[in-house]
């Protein structure tokens, strides 16, 4: 009340002094009544333009001004913020600039090492679960009420880059430091994630870390009973790497729905959109349900020379047929979100001479339709019946892997995330995610969104793989200002 009696007095007496001035020229008015308009309103509300939009979003007002400044006060540190994505590219098997970071390697707990002295000097408290999914926390002022969660992975595959995951992470610590700079202080506690083993390179599963804090009791049971390549189980390999201990019970990984408000993650896009657009920033809308299947046929096989053509029953061609046949079930679906791929098929025993006996061939089926993914792994198993019978050979595997639902992301999120962009005047476009991440999974914990900037041609696990720090700075505001709004939400 004393703040608006001082208002008013102010305003008395300025309209005074314009009745006083009024023989001065309107155009020299307007600014100076505006600029003391403008004043007052601040005065009166205690607030900028950020905590007006927070506001607005929130549906409350906020008591407390939580930025110092406007939106130019998120700034990002991008020196120090690109050093360290390549000082973490440093922690690989392959020579630079190709990066490889096996699950529980050494260099990986090395990477892991350093993620976590990064946490702990942005004042974040830092924890680790059975598996290894390493956790950041700022708590808010009302740190009853479930946090906002945000990151990504680390590891990467034999031979990639150094931006997949990573900006997730890193960018999601520096978003916090971006917070933190700007004077915000959350309601909701704010949360980093690194989820263990996105990669299925050394025990065959992806999204292992996210699957388990979504409460996969098929793969807590799984990977009592996995082993690598090398034969070492996987609970080895998690205790040499520090984890596990003497336990064996990985449920207390688990997390309960509702554990997180919300969860973002910040990625490159592993697509060539963005770029050829010239759009800054990628809305996820929805992310594409995966599916994998394995599949295997037994011939004959003979010699490539003395069995004639009408006497052969060739793996190696069912295999082929099959091939092609993925792609024609693929196009029939009519839409352009069904992907197929055989991304691998071995033939036995492997010579020149040989008519293939044995064939292994692994499929990759994708969709935002969960319903019309499961039409094209049925027809695919319904060709590979008939091939077996026309030609003459044996069926002797058709494994579905995983068979993953379609996650969309939440509504409110999405307006969170493209209110970000408008607000820092970045350009951004709704899409679709048809590579799948952990985000994938979150979304059974909490409601989920992702936010994608441009990456160079599309380029991804491989060496070539770049993303601009302009670009990754933009994300890292978008993500900032994103966990701002939802945390007062």
């Amino acid at each position: 009340n004393q703040n608006q009696n001082q208002n008013q007095n102010q305003s008395k007496k300025m309209a005074a002094r314009l009745s006083h001035d009024s023989h001065r020229p309107l155009p020299l008015l307007l600014p100076l009544l505006l600029l003391f308009s403008s004043r007052v309103i601040l005065a009166q509300k205690d607030e900028d333009p950020t905590t007006k939009t927070m506001e607005d979003f929130s549906g409350y007002p906020i008591h407390e001004p939580h930025f110092s400044n406007s939106l130019s006060s998120l700034s990002v540190d991008t020196k120090s913020l690109q050093k360290q994505i390549d000082e973490l590219s440093t922690f690989s098997d392959t020579p630079a600039p190709s990066v490889t970071r096996i699950l529980y390697s050494e260099k990986d707990v090395l990477a892991r090492r350093y993620v976590k002295n990064l946490m702990g000097l942005s004042g974040l408290s830092v924890r680790e679960d059975a598996v290894g999914n390493i956790f950041g926390r700022w708590d808010g002022y009302e740190p009853e009420l479930a946090a906002v969660s945000t990151g990504s992975h680390i590891d990467a595959i034999p031979y990639s880059g150094k931006y997949d995951g990573v900006v997730g992470v890193l960018g999601a610590i520096e978003a916090i430091n971006v917070l933190k700079r700007s004077g915000f202080k959350p309601k909701r506690s704010l949360e980093v994630i690194m989820f263990t083993s996105e990669e299925p390179t050394r025990f065959g599963i992806s999204c292992l870390g996210s699957r388990l804090l979504a409460g996969s009791e098929a793969l807590e049971k799984a990977l009592k009973k996995t082993v690598d390549n090398q034969n070492i189980s996987f609970l080895d390999a998690a205790r040499s790497a520090g984890y596990t201990k003497d336990q064996e019970d990985l449920s207390s990984v688990f997390l309960k729905k509702g554990s997180y408000s919300a969860f973002v993650e910040l990625h490159i896009e592993q697509g060539p959109i963005l770029e050829e657009e010239g759009i800054s920033i990628g809305v996820v809308t929805a992310i594409a349900a995966p599916a994998s299947i394995k599949v295997d046929f037994e011939g004959n096989g003979g010699h490539a020379g003395a069995v004639l053509m009408p006497n052969r029953n060739d793996a190696g061609l069912a295999a082929a047929e099959l091939a092609l046949a993925v792609e024609k079930h693929v196009l029939e679906s009519g839409s352009i979100d069904t992907v197929g791929t055989v991304g691998i098929l071995e033939l036995h025993p492997g010579a020149i001479n040989s008519i293939p006996s044995k064939s292994h061939l692994e499929i990759d089926t994708r969709d935002i339709d969960e319903n019309r993914r499961n039409i094209v792994i049925e027809k695919i198993h319904q060709s590979a019946l008939t091939i077996a019978k026309n030609r003459g050979v044996k069926l002797s595997g058709f494994n579905i892997v995983n068979q993953d639902p379609p996650a969309l992301s939440e509504e409110s999120i999405i307006k969170a995330m493209e209110t970000a962009s408008q607000e820092l005047n970045l350009t951004h476009k709704l899409m679709i995610s048809r590579a799948y991440h952990d985000s994938l999974f979150m979304a059974r914990i909490s409601p989920m969104g992702m936010i994608f900037i441009p990456c160079y041609k599309g380029y991804s696990h491989k060496p070539e793989e770049f993303a601009s720090i302009k670009d990754i700075a933009n994300g890292v505001k978008v993500l900032a200002l994103t966990l701002a709004k939802l945390s007062l939400h």
